[in-house]
């Protein structure tokens, strides 16, 4: 309860700051000399935890690498390359289908130098960089560092200063003439989805794999064996009742610790990689295979029995609260052949969604649902008489598993797919898979389809006949997809529309400007109100918002018939004609790229600096007609939003 109240603390805090400046990467400098003529300097970054700073290298087409830049009077002389303090880790981005390094840790970085000239001397060090996390990116930043460099005998550690030979320029003179367009709003209210904290999804994952889990042969027949022993002739109710709650609470503990071990073993980001790594989601997909085959009744994934065996004997020379938790513990071995491939895929659906808490989250919501009945039919026996009796049903529940983890592993070796750029498993490809999966489903549920171990099937239950609809109905559903219908219900499964090789569904496309002021003065001059996209070439969740949202019918064809597009990418790497230096926060900024410049436009103007970040303005005045909106897939609460700017404007 600690847990979830502090979660929903921190949640809330988030949701008030989610408009402001962050810094996920704080930069600090020093000098020291090694000798009279020898020297190093270090640049040290603290990478805040979910975060990454991006590799020295990166290939083109790709996010931003970090770049350090030395600027030396002619008495110095740099020595040797720049050394980081550990490597970078690499690995496959789905997104750009490169291979990609980055830090998730503290990293510093060497760089030595000689004094060839005895005279005074100076070095300025620049840094830029650019940080990104498993929901969002901020803009390409820069750090400037200066020193003066004396001997050794004079100062041992020379800390770094600001430098202070550049004019400031009035930024707002030299980038538009209209200063008013690019004047700071006040009260800035940002939404946030709740998608970017999916505790609660994981939860109810969790939960629903704890429901399912019970429906397995495994599973129910041991619930009234278990009831029974706590209910025993002789013993007092209420004792009784306590057993039981203590059994429940020992299933809670030790499914919890798993989850618990997970997050340990793993970490922050190691879980976050493994939501983006190609080799993980490869291994997650013949995983989740693997369990199917097993649900379909190939074979049985069992834990050695001398485990099980030797809890049990433990559970029988013990007594009292320690007898009872060997007893919870002998459950969890012995069912784990059909609980075994549930705790997997949530546990890799957990790891997927990169979220340092999600085992442990996972794992508790699997193992309340797991550990209700026993306590709820121990606290009420009555209820024992109106459990349905074991038999073929249970089979049914795990073949029908077979066919979601078969779903499901799918899912996992899309990802792979578009990170290598195999084009193997493209949208129209996935779609027709499912199509049969579920159509396949609804023909076993009605009995068109048999399993070695099934028992024959005489008639079709109405509980059966329902689900068969539900599962044909589904694919039914799916089958516009072929011809690129978005599919909105199943979008965050399937391939992007990008991979759909033929779409009949394309809407015509928008057009947009990739200049502040040109599109405010298109705006102006015809009367539209202005929906300004601050976006990025590195922006994972950009292009997410695109795929899910931009491209749908209704938005498309909102923005076409109604507003002006300014799409301005924050690191556009294209040089301005002429840099521009202006003040910030005490320091002094070159907005050297077309980039810079639209980055400092967001963090000046609306003091923010993630992306993506969408704002609605005014064209004649730059303000803004409803609050700004972040990354959120919900189409009918963007257009929403959409709509709620179009009637401020007339207003």
């Amino acid at each position: 309860m600690r847990r979830f109240i502090a979660m929903l603390f921190s949640a809330l805090v988030f949701l008030a700051v989610s408009a402001q400046i962050i810094e996920p990467i704080q930069w600090n400098a020093n000098m020291a000399m090694d000798s009279d003529t020898e020297g190093h300097i270090t640049l040290s970054a603290s990478v805040e935890e979910g975060w990454h700073l991006y590799a020295l290298t990166l290939p083109d087409g790709g996010p931003n690498p970090t770049k350090i830049t030395f600027d030396t009077t002619p008495g110095i002389k740099l020595d040797g390359d720049i050394t980081p303090s550990t490597p970078a880790t690499v690995s496959v981005d789905m997104i750009f289908h490169l291979e990609l390094g980055w830090w998730d840790k503290d990293v510093s970085f060497v760089q030595k130098f000689k004094v060839v000239d005895g005279t005074s001397n100076k070095i300025d060090a620049t840094v830029s960089f650019q940080a990104c996390n498993g929901s969002s990116c901020i803009a390409p930043s820069k750090e400037t560092f200066s020193f003066n460099v004396q001997s050794k005998a004079a100062v041992d550690e020379e800390p770094a200063v600001a430098t202070d030979e550049l004019p400031v320029v009035n930024a707002n003179s030299q980038l538009n003439s209209t200063v008013d367009l690019w004047a700071p709003v006040d009260n800035v209210e940002q939404t946030e989805s709740i998608s970017s904290s999916p505790w609660w999804l994981i939860f109810i994952w969790g939960f629903g794999g704890g429901l399912l889990a019970l429906l397995t042969p495994c599973v129910w027949p041991l619930i009234p064996m278990t009831v029974s022993f706590f209910l025993k002739k002789g013993t007092p109710k209420s004792k009784s009742i306590k057993d039981a709650m203590i059994y429940g609470v020992s299933i809670v503990i030790i499914y919890l610790v798993l989850g618990l071990l997970i997050t340990v073993i793993f970490g922050a980001s190691k879980l976050n990689e493994l939501s983006t790594n190609a080799l993980f989601n490869i291994i997650f997909f013949l995983i989740l295979v693997v369990f199917a085959i097993s649900f379909f009744g190939a074979f049985d994934i069992k834990l050695p029995s001398k485990w099980s065996n030797g809890v049990d004997s433990k559970a029988e020379r013990t007594t009292g609260l320690v007898s009872i938790f060997f007893m919870a513990f002998t459950l969890a071995l012995v069912s784990f052949s059909c609980t075994g491939p549930i705790i997997g895929t949530l546990l890799v659906e957990a790891a997927s969604m990169g979220n340092i808490t999600g085992p442990a989250i996972g794992m508790a919501g699997f193992a309340i649902a797991l550990a209700l009945p026993f306590t709820l039919f121990a606290i009420f026996p009555a209820w024992l008489k109106e459990m349905p009796r074991s038999g073929g049903w249970l089979n049914s529940v795990k073949v029908v598993l077979g066919f979601l983890e078969l779903a499901l592993s799918l899912k996992f070796l899309s990802v792979a797919d578009l990170a290598y750029g195999w084009g193997i498993l493209d949208r129209e490809v996935f779609v027709s898979l499912w199509i049969v999966i579920f159509f396949m489903l609804g023909m076993y549920l009605l009995g068109k389809i048999r399993f070695s171990h099934d028992s024959p099937l005489e008639h079709v239950s109405v509980g059966r006949f329902f689900l068969s609809l539900i599962s044909i109905s589904f694919a039914v559903y799916l089958i516009p997809g072929l011809w690129g219908a978005p599919l909105k219900g199943v979008s965050a499964f399937v391939p992007p529309l990008y991979t759909q090789d033929f779409n009949l569904y394309a809407g015509g496309q928008f057009e947009e400007f990739d200049d502040y002021e040109a599109g405010m003065k298109y705006a102006a001059d015809n009367n539209r109100p202005v929906l300004v996209d601050f976006s990025g070439y590195g922006c994972v969740n950009c292009r997410k918002m695109e795929g899910a949202v931009f491209d749908t019918d209704v938005v498309t064809e909102d923005i076409k018939e109604n507003f002006v597009l300014i799409k301005l990418m924050v690191d556009d790497k294209q040089s301005l004609a002429e840099p521009i230096t202006i003040e910030e926060n005490g320091k002094k900024v070159v907005l050297e790229t077309v980039g810079d410049k639209w980055s400092y436009l967001q963090r000046h103007k609306f003091g923010a600096n993630t992306q993506p970040y969408y704002v609605i303005l005014d064209g004649e005045n730059g303000k803004m007609l409803t609050r700004s909106r972040s990354y959120d897939e919900n189409v009918t609460e963007f257009v929403e939003w959409l709509n709620s700017g179009i009637e401020n404007f007339k207003k």
